[in-house]
């Protein structure tokens, strides 16, 4: 065995990833034992409020977080009362459920509702409430979360999946008569349809309190909104699946409903950030029996969890970096509800582009033209050289 100090950046780089990324499987931990109901203190509420920005946007219940931090001392003993009966009884209060939906243009010129990004507004106290209880069910549940998903995570980040995607597939290359197909996969609405019920028997698995799974299925259900343009106000709407965007909880509470979604073989990788999945299939000597095997249990595994495979927006890279004078005719198309998935050279995977050989190029080129656009926008074009088709 090397010394330390003999050991390759290579080396270094696979005991980092397998050691830092990819721990023993989640799926065999055992739960440790049941934690403690949570139980919400006066000197961390005050401590919130008095961290709050005073610029953000004030909730529909009307209370600023320039009041709350201003008033701290005053205000934070009454809303730690609040919050632990709101935790005792598992009910939480109907005007911390609501959201203002306010349609924000994305072009100067509308067109269409399409034009319009929509921005939830919800109550600035109910948020500081979510990070303390986001801070409780993340000690509870990352341990056992699935070490592929790589979003709102402590020391991971989006470099952190990008290297593993082309890990596994640099790897996967050095094997003859191999090649890779990666799937860049997209769910309609993903954060929309959540089932709060479905969520419960998924937390309870994950050793969450059962009045913890009470309180954020009552958090999830019966939940109103509203959508306001300018000095119009629009019919209120009773909502009771979805995890509700503007909310602090909404990202983790994704993550552990998506948890169980997992490959089940070791030539194919189901890569998670949040909603933006990733299946690549490791496919050796044109064996795709394993990699057509998981995409059937993922589109069950949707089906079963009221996501929707977005056919239309899926797209396929095929990674094959051998160079064959009488290559082989390509894989056969993956077929994803009924809809054959469109194959693409190239694909701009969670920041930055990567083609099917795998080169930057690309890539180099298009932060080159955003770097002229932001520095020069007058002459960008005529800074930025003409981006061509990849292969």
């Amino acid at each position: 065995m090397p010394e330390k100090s003999q050991l390759s950046l290579f080396d270094v780089e696979e005991q980092w990833l397998y050691s830092e990324l990819l721990p023993a499987p989640h799926l065999n931990n055992t739960p440790p034992p049941p934690l403690t109901p949570l139980t919400i203190k006066e000197e961390e509420v005050n401590r919130l409020f008095k961290r709050l920005n005073t610029r953000k946007a004030t909730g529909p219940d009307s209370v600023s977080p320039s009041l709350l931090k201003h008033c701290a001392n005053q205000l934070s003993p009454v809303f730690t009362d609040i919050f632990n009966t709101s935790l005792e009884t598992c009910h939480v209060p109907a005007c911390f459920k609501t959201s203002a939906i306010v349609p924000v243009p994305k072009k100067t010129k509308i067109t269409g509702l399409n034009d319009y990004r929509p921005v939830a507004l919800t109550s600035v106290v109910m948020k500081s409430f979510e990070r303390l209880v986001l801070s409780y069910l993340k000690d509870i549940a990352d341990p056992l979360l699935d070490p592929l998903q790589f979003a709102y995570r402590a020391n991971r980040s989006v470099d952190d999946a990008v290297n593993m995607a082309l890990h596994f597939t640099l790897q996967h290359l050095d094997s003859p008569g191999s090649y890779v197909r990666i799937l860049f996969v997209d769910f309609s609405s993903a954060f929309n349809t959540i089932v709060p019920a479905l969520l419960r028997d998924k937390l309870f698995q994950l050793n969450v309190p059962d009045s913890m799974c009470s309180w954020i299925t009552d958090f999830l259900s019966d939940r109103r909104q509203f959508v306001r343009l300018g000095t119009h106000v629009f019919n209120l709407q009773h909502i009771s699946t979805g995890s509700p965007q503007g909310c602090v909880l909404s990202p983790l509470l994704f993550s552990l409903y998506t948890n169980d979604c997992t490959s089940g073989h070791q030539s194919v990788k189901l890569l998670k950030f949040a909603d933006d999945t990733t299946f690549i299939g490791l496919i050796s000597d044109r064996d795709e029996s394993a990699f057509r095997g998981e995409m059937d249990h993922l589109v069950s595994w949707c089906s079963t969890n009221n996501l929707e495979l977005n056919s239309l927006k899926t797209v396929e890279m095929i990674v094959n970096q051998m160079i064959l004078k009488d290559p082989p005719p390509p894989p056969h198309p993956v077929i994803l509800c009924d809809s054959p998935v469109t194959s693409v050279k190239s694909f701009h995977f969670l920041g930055p582009t990567i083609t099917k050989e795998l080169k930057w190029e690309q890539n180099i080129r298009s932060q080159q033209e955003g770097s002229a656009e932001d520095v020069f926008p007058a002459v960008a074009e005529e800074v930025s050289p003409p981006c061509e088709d990849v292969g």
